[in-house]
């Protein structure tokens, strides 16, 4: 259970606009809670219930003794009437492994009592990893193998057949750049030498978690058009477009107008379609647009474009030509490349990091042995590493809480990758069960770390832009590939509306989750077959999944350099070398 706190309590509170201002009062309200085991939100709820059925009852510590007779107390006697029937009745709540051996113990001397045993046998002591009892045991239990067994997690310890038996272990999928006599090994001493850190700084970024599902639609409204405007901005200015026309005033001539891509129905968006939705400057009206005229064309809803055409009748364009896609500028540093300077070794590696059939954490282990061998500089970590979407999470079949299986799966990187002392950036993922189900998503918060432990980790939000040695990395475990265009990067989410699994925050969107430059280096996995491409000089890397479905995935490397611009000015990219490697 979570640590209730009066400054829990007090912004508990303050959502339903009940002012406290006496310390007395929260100490209090701290004492019931954890006499009666609830949270602070339950507390709170419960009290608003009570004070409203007493015509607004103020909250004082006499009406909490009050409260506690006639509400608490009377629900923890109930609480404790169920468990003694559910003992009675022979059902138990399993919520460690531990519990489960005691209960087959106890059925076991049940049947003992009422059958004779045979001669000379004997019952064998039952052990467990929490409770050894034998010195290789003990000596054992640190191994992140034993931390991260399904018997940890799950009654159903049955490895997977189909990721024990897959092929192609190594392989090498994908290749870029100059791979051949290419060394996949760090070269800094225990990653010391890299400098990580966030491109914003940690001040601009999202650091922790916020209060979501309060926005109102004029806010998402005022977001869109401020997108609308910024991006006709940057057209105007690149394609010296004089001024952009309503999009709903008829004309014989020639225009050009400014708009929002949208679709005319909940279908995917096709050819027959497109609407064009504009600006409140440009009139805030929709019109019909026919594309038949055009070569080519890329088009999501959500995408801010310039259509130049005629549109005789006020109700439909007739597009002749398609402005989009002003690329953002690359980063450039003002720090001198030395001489010496060696290339930065990355890993990166997105979940689930278990077989869809078992919560066996295999492949985790065996990317743990990767890294242990190969001693990459930075490893960066995208989730789900609790994916909401497995099934025996799905089914409730865990026997641990979702936190406790996350805390073990971290502990076991940390430790498991300690001889090689490279970094590691844990990055969540929206399918995390146990974290915020929200865009952009705050960090993980991992309050058990060790000093030492911290130094190592870096948890970041989803999405952000890292700097590692002069070399700016863009990252997001939200699969967006299917809504991206090749030139429309200047956002980490540009489709409107978003899919029903991204749960968006509009607000924290404008201030999190643009894109503040072109990154030399784009990590999105996605569902789709993994690639490395260069798409305007950005490297564009889909890792895969470390699993697909009960077989293993891919996971990816990457050799980095920041590098001067060459003889003519032109920029060269710090990417030397990327693969995408079976697990």
């Amino acid at each position: 259970m979570a640590l209730v706190t009066g400054e829990s309590l007090k912004a508990e509170l303050e959502v339903f606009d009940i002012p406290c201002q006496d310390d007395s009062v929260l100490d209090k309200m701290v004492e019931q809670c954890i006499c009666n085991r609830i949270q602070a939100v339950e507390m709170v709820l419960e009290w608003v219930a009570y004070s409203t059925t007493k015509n607004g009852l103020k909250l004082t510590t006499d009406t909490l003794e009050h409260f506690d007779h006639e509400v608490l107390s009377k629900k923890n006697k109930s609480k404790k009437s169920l468990r003694k029937e559910e003992t009675h009745n022979r059902t138990r709540d399993i919520h460690s492994l531990q519990d489960l051996i005691k209960a087959e113990e106890e059925e076991e001397d049940l049947l003992d009592a009422y059958s004779t045993p045979a001669k000379g046998s004997q019952k064998r002591a039952l052990t467990t990893p929490e409770h050894p009892h034998s010195k290789r045991s003990t000596v054992l239990l640190s191994s992140p193998s034993l931390l991260l067994s399904p018997a940890r997690f799950s009654p159903s310890t049955t490895p997977s057949q189909k990721y024990s038996q897959r092929g192609g272990k190594g392989e090498v999928a994908v290749s870029f750049g100059v791979v051949q006599g290419t060394r996949w090994a760090g070269s800094k001493n225990l990653g010391a030498g890299v400098q990580l850190q966030l491109l914003e700084g940690p001040e601009d970024s999202l650091g922790c978690s916020y209060k979501y599902m309060f926005q109102r639609l004029r806010d998402v409204r005022n977001v869109l058009t401020e997108k609308i405007e910024e991006l006709g901005d940057n057209l105007k200015t690149h394609f010296n477009i004089e001024e952009f026309a309503p999009v709903s005033l008829p004309a014989q001539d020639s225009i050009t107008v400014l708009g929002q891509v949208c679709c005319d129905s909940n279908g995917k968006l096709n050819a027959h379609s497109v609407l064009l939705e504009a600006g409140p400057d440009q009139g805030g009206q929709l019109v019909s647009v026919d594309l038949s005229e055009l070569k080519e064309y890329s088009l999501f809803p959500g995408q801010v474009v310039a259509l130049e055409g005629m549109n005789a009748t006020g109700k439909k364009l007739m597009a002749s030509k398609l402005c989009e896609g002003v690329p953002l500028p690359f980063y450039s540093s003002d720090v001198r490349m030395q001489m010496d300077e060696e290339p930065v070794n990355i890993l990166v590696a997105c979940g689930p990091y278990t077989p869809s059939d078992s919560l066996t954490f295999d492949p985790l282990l065996d990317l743990i042995n990767v890294i242990v061998k190969d001693h990459p500089d930075v490893c960066l970590l995208l989730g789900p590493f609790v994916d909401s979407k497995h099934e025996q999470i799905e089914k409730a079949q865990v026997t641990e809480t979702f936190e406790d299986i996350f805390s073990r799966c971290i502990t076991s990187i940390v430790d498991g990758t300690k001889s090689v002392g490279c970094h590691l950036v844990i990055v969540p993922s929206q399918r995390d069960i146990h974290h915020h189900f929200i865009y952009p998503q705050p960090p993980f918060t991992l309050p058990n770390l060790t000093k030492d432990q911290a130094q190592r980790v870096t948890l970041v939000p989803d999405p952000c832009t890292l700097l590692i040695d002069g070399v700016t990395v863009g990252l997001t475990s939200t699969d967006i590939l299917f809504h991206m265009g090749a030139e429309e990067i200047s956002c980490y989410y540009p489709l409107y509306p978003p899919v029903e699994d991204v749960n968006m925050d509009y607000d924290k969107f404008q201030s999190f989750a643009q894109m503040p430059l072109t990154p030399d280096v784009l990590i999105i996995p996605s569902e789709l077959r993994y690639f490395v491409k260069d798409v305007v000089g950005c490297v564009c890397v889909n890792p895969g999944r470390l699993t697909k479905g009960q077989v293993g995935g891919t996971y990816g490397r990457l050799l980095v350099q920041r590098r001067a611009a060459a003889e003519d000015g032109s920029r060269v990219s710090p990417c030397l070398a990327a693969q995408v490697v079976k697990i």
